[in-house]
């Protein structure tokens, strides 16, 4: 695959919303190097594609496939992508002049001979090495993240090397690889930035999902990061018709985001979203480019995803859904953490706007709303990024999986300070 275009160093507009997150370092981004070492699966081409929407501009590859749909969606979604990629597995310390010098190795393979090569690099250039793979055992399936920095020789780096020393057929689940990346691709900002990772394995697991309905009538409310993570995911899960209601028309600062409205600024989100899934991964989803209000019909679905960015339609969401008895799936997420709240009629739990206290809030937002239109305060967006909207994505259709399957769901955590990541309760 060839390079992509000489880097412009004029400001690109789209990384608007992350440069407001206090210390944020653009430039390092930009500057940095990344090698990413993938397999014959999905995880590498999640990971590229929003590395791509995030900055990360200089990225080589070397995998024995990728996913041509996502890497030209990366592409399209950052026109200053460099990306130099190299089709065959990573067999032989010979092949480390193709990426050196570099910032970040990110190892996603899940053969122990490239598993152990890269950790040994690692040690010996200081060359920090962000890990990522898939995992079944025990009857649970689940993630694992860690990044390794020479002088943390410890005992569970043996949790890191795959049982298999060279290639073979091995567990992998879309929806899982899509978290795993967003909290690789995390850990390699934090790397980049020079700002602090975890120092724990971060993991993720749950017991093993079985196919659940397929003929269940979905509804993602919200076509911004969170739909578009969410609408791949249900892509991924086998349901290929959905609808996605928005109002909202693409800006150019949703674009380091929201991975598949590049080139559809001025346009519907909703309909832009739609017609990208349709097109790369062969469903129907159908677009609804309205607002969800009170009056709002949803009697025509079973599953409500909740993904929009405001408080007021989250309240609506909620008491509708309870007064109607659907399920719904609501993510939230901010520049460092995000939550996946379940509620279920028939388990009869609290409605995600009673537990997130999301009365408390709007009444509040109301009065401050009112202080700044009698102050004539000036509007500030807020800061986004992509990792947290990507893992909350991923986890609140894995949450739709396990309500499938008849699993009591909990509802989960994320929290980028804290070493372990994700929590439930």
């Amino acid at each position: 695959m060839q390079a992509g275009p000489a880097q412009d160093k004029t400001p690109d507009p789209r990384l608007d919303r992350q440069l407001r997150i206090p210390g944020w370092d653009q430039q390092a981004l930009e500057e940095a190097r990344i090698a990413v070492f993938g397999d014959d699966d999905l995880l590498a081409s999640l990971f590229l594609l929003s590395a791509a929407a995030l900055g990360l501009n200089n990225i080589v590859l070397i995998a024995p496939t990728w996913d041509r749909r996502l890497i030209e969606m990366a592409h399209r979604v950052n026109p200053r992508l460099r990306l130099a990629a190299v089709e065959g597995l990573y067999t032989h310390p010979i092949l480390d002049d193709i990426f050196r010098p570099c910032t970040a190795i990110v190892d996603l393979t899940r053969y122990a001979l490239a598993n152990k090569l890269l950790l040994e690099t690692g040690f010996r250039s200081g060359i920090p090495v962000i890990r990522g793979f898939c995992l079944e055992k025990d009857g649970l399936e689940g993630l694992a993240v860690f990044t390794y920095r020479r002088g943390r020789e410890w005992e569970e780096l043996w949790e890191l090397v795959s049982p298999s020393n060279l290639p073979c057929d091995h567990f992998d689940d879309a929806i899982l690889d899509l978290v795993a990346a967003g909290i690789a691709l995390e850990e390699t900002k934090n790397v980049v930035m020079g700002q602090r990772g975890s120092e724990s394995l971060i993991a993720y697991k749950r017991p093993k999902v079985a196919a659940g309905a397929a003929d269940l009538r979905v509804a993602v409310v919200g076509a911004g990061a969170l739909g578009n993570f969410v609408g791949l995911g249900l892509a991924f899960a086998g349901l290929h018709r959905f609808t996605v209601i928005d109002p909202d028309s693409v800006d150019v600062t949703n674009l380091n985001r929201q991975v598949f409205l590049a080139d559809g600024v001025g346009r519907s989100k909703a309909e832009v979203l739609c017609e990208r899934l349709n097109v790369l991964l062969g469903i129907q989803a159908d677009a609804r480019v309205a607002y969800l209000r009170r009056n709002t019909e949803l009697a025509g679905y079973d599953v409500i995803f909740d993904c929009v960015d405001n408080f007021e339609t989250r309240v609506i969401l909620s008491e509708k859904c309870r007064d109607e008895g659907k399920v719904l799936i609501s993510g939230g997420t901010g520049p460092e953490a995000g939550q996946v709240i379940v509620f279920d009629p028939v388990r009869g739990r609290e409605t995600p706007a009673e537990i997130l206290g999301l009365y408390e809030i709007v009444e509040r937002r109301a009065i401050d709303a009112f202080r700044r239109e009698t102050a004539s305060c000036a509007y500030q967006p807020d800061p986004s990024v992509v990792m947290t909207n990507q893992i909350i994505g991923g986890l609140m259709v894995d949450a739709y999986r396990r309500l499938l399957a008849g699993e009591e769901t909990p509802n989960i955590f994320y929290d980028s300070r804290n070493d372990a990541r994700i929590f439930a309760e």
